[in-house]
C-alpha cells in the first residue's frame, strides 16, 4: 500500500488510471485539494472541491474550466456492472455517539425501546463483526477517508489532536464530485476552523457543533451549555436553534432531502449525533420519566453468560442515557417513513453504527469492557446497512469488518472506485449476494492520550480466529514496564473469558509482528506524520475565526488544560483584529499576546470579559498564539480567541 496520498484518483467504471510518472493514461477522476497535482500542475493553494465552493482562480482560465469539465464528466456516479437500475442511490449513514452495542431491543437488551432501529434493522444485513476505534474522533477519522487515523494526523479527541489532515480526501469529497449532494447534521468532531471543518472537506450543507460535543470548552461562554435550543453552526455561521438537539439534526436532514429530491439529485446525508454522549443534564423528559420508573438494575439484563454488569451501575444516569437513545430511534423512524411518503426507500442504502462502546459500564451481550477500552465492549459497533433494491433483508455476514471498509464500501454500492491507498475493503459485492473470498486480514485498533502514539500501547490486533490485545489505559500518554499481551481465541471464546496467550507463543509472536509492520507503515505516512495540523487565519473562507481551548496545544494543567497556544498558519499578509474572551471576570492589570516571536500588551483595569488587539499586521507564515491576562495576583490563559480580518 502506498503510505502518500497522491492526488486520490478515484475511477468510476471508465477503465481510467494513472501512470507511473504520474500521467493520466485515460479518463479519471482527480480530486482537487490542497498541495495536489492537478492535470501536472503543482495546487500548493487553500481550497476545497469545485463541488463545494473551491477557488481556483489561481489557475488559467483554461486549465480551470478543462478540471471542470472533466469532475463533472468523469465524477457522474455511474453502475459499474452494466446494469442500468438501480442507479446512483442515496446514502444516510447514521452514527449515534457513546451508544453500546447493547442498547438496542434488537441487541437482546429487554428494558431498552427502540422499535424504529429494531424495525430497520429486521429490513437490513448485518455485518455481526463491526469494529470501530475506542473513542470517537479517532473513529470519526477513520469512517470519513477509509483510512487508519493515525494516518490522517486525527490521533486524539482534544486540545488540538482530534484535527483531521485537509489533505485527506473524503467520502464526502468524492460523492461531491460525483454529483450527490452532500450534508452533515449533528457531530463532526475533525476540526472546528478552515480548512479542516465539515464544509472544507466535502459537505456542502453542514450543520453542526463545535468540538466534540455540546457544553465543552468549544462553546460560546454564553451558549445555554444544554442540548435543548442549542447554538450550532449553519455552514460556519453561527445560528441559535430552538428544540432538541437531535431533532433539529433530523428536521434539517430532512429537509436536505427534499431539496435534493426537487434539484433532483442523489444525496450522501451523515447524521452523526452526539446523543447519547454527556452531559446527562438536558434528556428529552417523556422517555426519561418512562425509564426513571423502570427498574434499571443490573440484575434485569442478561447475564448468563459472559462478563456481569457492575452491581454499581447508576440508575439515573441510565435512564437518561435510555432517553436520549429511544429519542434517537423516534428520529429514525421519522426518517425512513419520510423516505416512504417520498418513494425512495427502496433505493436509499441505511446504515446505522455507532462510534464506539458505551459511555457507562452497562449490558455489552456480555463482553467485556466499555468506551475507551480495546476489549469488545469498548470497540464493536452493530452495523446494520439496509438497500431494498440490492441487498437482501436477513443477510448476516460474520466476516471481519471495520470503520475503514465503509468508505471503499459505499462507493463500490456507488459504482466509483476508491482510490488504492486506502486501507479499507469494498464488501459492496457480498452485501448484494455475490460469493467472493474475504481476505484474512488483520484490523489493527489502537488509541490513547497523547500526542504522538507509543508503540504497544492501549492496542488490539483482531483477525478471523485470533484476538491480541493489550488494554494498558486509554488515559495513559504511555504504558509501564513491559507490556502485558493477552490473547483470546475468538472461535471458541468471543467473550474474551480466557487468556491463551501463554499457550500459543507463536500466535502472539506472528500477531505482534503483524501489529509492528501496521505501526511503522501508518507512522510513515507523511513527513512528521504525527504533527498536529494548523488552523488558517485570514483565509477567504474563513472570517472570522475562533480559536477555542478544543483545538489548543495545551501546555498547563491537565484535562482541557490551564494554559495552552495555538498552531496557525498566516497564508498571506494581512491586518488583523484579535478579540480575547476570558473565562471569569476578574480585576485586570494587563492582557498580554504573543504570536511568534511578537508580544502586544494592553494595560487596563477593566473586568469585563472580553479585550481586543486591533491592526495586528502579520506576514505570511506559521506562528503560535497565546494570551494571557494577569490581575489581582492571577494569571488566566484565555478562554478563546477571534480573529477578523
Amino acid at each position: 500500500m502506498s503510505n502518500k496520498i497522491d492526488c486520490a484518483f478515484y475511477t468510476a467504471g471508465l477503465g481510467g488510471g494513472v501512470k507511473p510518472d504520474g500521467e493520466l493514461s485515460q479518463p479519471s477522476q482527480v480530486c482537487c485539494r490542497p498541495s495536489r497535482t492537478i492535470l501536472g500542475l503543482s495546487a500548493n493553494r487553500s481550497g476545497i472541491c469545485p463541488n463545494s465552493g473551491t477557488n481556483l482562480s489561481w489557475l488559467t482560465p483554461i486549465v480551470y474550466f478543462a478540471c471542470l469539465s472533466i469532475l463533472a464528466a468523469l465524477f457522474s456516479p455511474s453502475n459499474s456492472n452494466g446494469q442500468d437500475e438501480p442507479s446512483h442511490p442515496n446514502i444516510i449513514l447514521i452514527m449515534t455517539d457513546d451508544q453500546g452495542i447493547g442498547d438496542l431491543g434488537v441487541m437482546g437488551n429487554p428494558i431498552i425501546e427502540t422499535p424504529n432501529i429494531d424495525k430497520l434493522a429486521s429490513q437490513s444485513a448485518w455485518l455481526t463483526n463491526f469494529y470501530v476505534q475506542p473513542v470517537c474522533a479517532p473513529t470519526r477519522a477513520c469512517l470519513m477517508t477509509g483510512r487508519y487515523n493515525y494516518r490522517t494526523r486525527a490521533i486524539d479527541t482534544y486540545i488540538g489532536r482530534a484535527m483531521m489532515e485537509p489533505e485527506e480526501i473524503t467520502i464526502a469529497e468524492v460523492l461531491s464530485m460525483s454529483g450527490y449532494a452532500t450534508g452533515i447534521f449533528g457531530k463532526w468532531h475533525l476540526g472546528d476552523c478552515y480548512p479542516m471543518r465539515a464544509m472544507d472537506q466535502g459537505f456542502q450543507t453542514s450543520v453542526v457543533h463545535r468540538g466534540g460535543g455540546i457544553g465543552q470548552p468549544s462553546d460560546a461562554l454564553a451558549a445555554p451549555r444544554q442540548y435543548t435550543n442549542p447554538i450550532l453552526f449553519r455552514n460556519g455561521i453561527v445560528e441559535q436553534f430552538k428544540g432538541y438537539c437531535t431533532d433539529i439534526y433530523y428536521d434539517e436532514a430532512i429537509r436536505f432531502i427534499d431539496e435534493s429530491q426537487r434539484k433532483a439529485k442523489p444525496f450522501f446525508v451523515y447524521l452523526p449525533d452526539n446523543c447519547p454522549h454527556g452531559p446527562f443534564h438536558d434528556v428529552p423528559q417523556g422517555f426519561y420519566e418512562k425509564y426513571k420508573s423502570k427498574n434499571l438494575s443490573a440484575d434485569q439484563f442478561p447475564q448468563q453468560q459472559g462478563h456481569p454488569i457492575p452491581e454499581t451501575q447508576n440508575a439515573d444516569t441510565l435512564a437518561r442515557i435510555f432517553a436520549m437513545i429511544s429519542n434517537v430511534d423516534r428520529n429514525v423512524g421519522r426518517v425512513l417513513r419520510h423516505l416512504d411518503e417520498l418513494k425512495i426507500a427502496d433505493n436509499t442504502i441505511v446504515i446505522f453504527m455507532c462510534d464506539n462502546g458505551p459511555n457507562t459500564q452497562r449490558y455489552v451481550k456480555g463482553m467485556r469492557g466499555r468506551k475507551g477500552q480495546v476489549y469488545e465492549g469498548g470497540i464493536r459497533s452493530p452495523f446494520f446497512i439496509r438497500w431494498p433494491a440490492r441487498i437482501k433483508a436477513g443477510l448476516r455476514i460474520d466476516k471481519i469488518a471495520a470503520h475503514i471498509d465503509v468508505m471503499p464500501t459505499l462507493l463500490g454500492a456507488c459504482g466509483i472506485g476508491a482510490a488504492k491507498n486506502l486501507d479499507g475493503l469494498d464488501f459492496s459485492a457480498i452485501l448484494q449476494g455475490e460469493l467472493r473470498d474475504w481476505p484474512a486480514r488483520n484490523i489493527v485498533i489502537q488509541s490513547h492520550r497523547g500526542n504522538q502514539p507509543t508503540r504497544l500501547h492501549h492496542f488490539a490486533v483482531r483477525n478471523p480466529r485470533w484476538k491480541l490485545v493489550h488494554n494498558s489505559g486509554f488515559g495513559k500518554e504511555k504504558f509501564e514496564g513491559a507490556p502485558k499481551i493477552e490473547l483470546y481465541d475468538m472461535f471458541v471464546d468471543p467473550l474474551e473469558m480466557n487468556n491463551v496467550a501463554s499457550d500459543n507463543p507463536e500466535v502472539v509472536r506472528s500477531l505482534r509482528d503483524a501489529y509492528d509492520k501496521w505501526f511503522d507503515d501508518v507512522s510513515a505516512t507523511r513527513a512528521d506524520n504525527y504533527a498536529p495540523p494548523r488552523i488558517v487565519i485570514g483565509s477567504e473562507h474563513e472570517n472570522p475565526t475562533t480559536l477555542t481551548r478544543q483545538d489548543w496545544r495545551r501546555t498547563a494543567g491537565g484535562g482541557w488544560g490551564a494554559g495552552g497556544h495555538w498552531l496557525v498558519t498566516v497564508n498571506k499578509p494581512k491586518k488583523f483584529t484579535i478579540r480575547c474572551q476570558l473565562l471569569r471576570k476578574q480585576p485586570r492589570e494587563s492582557v498580554e499576546m504573543r504570536i511568534g516571536d511578537h508580544k502586544f500588551r494592553i494595560e487596563t483595569d477593566d473586568t469585563n470579559l472580553t479585550c481586543e488587539f486591533r491592526d495586528i499586521e502579520l506576514s505570511k507564515g506559521d506562528y503560535q498564539i497565546s494570551a494571557i491576562a494577569t490581575g489581582g495576583g492571577e494569571k488566566q490563559s484565555v478562554y478563546q480567541v477571534e480573529i477578523s480580518h
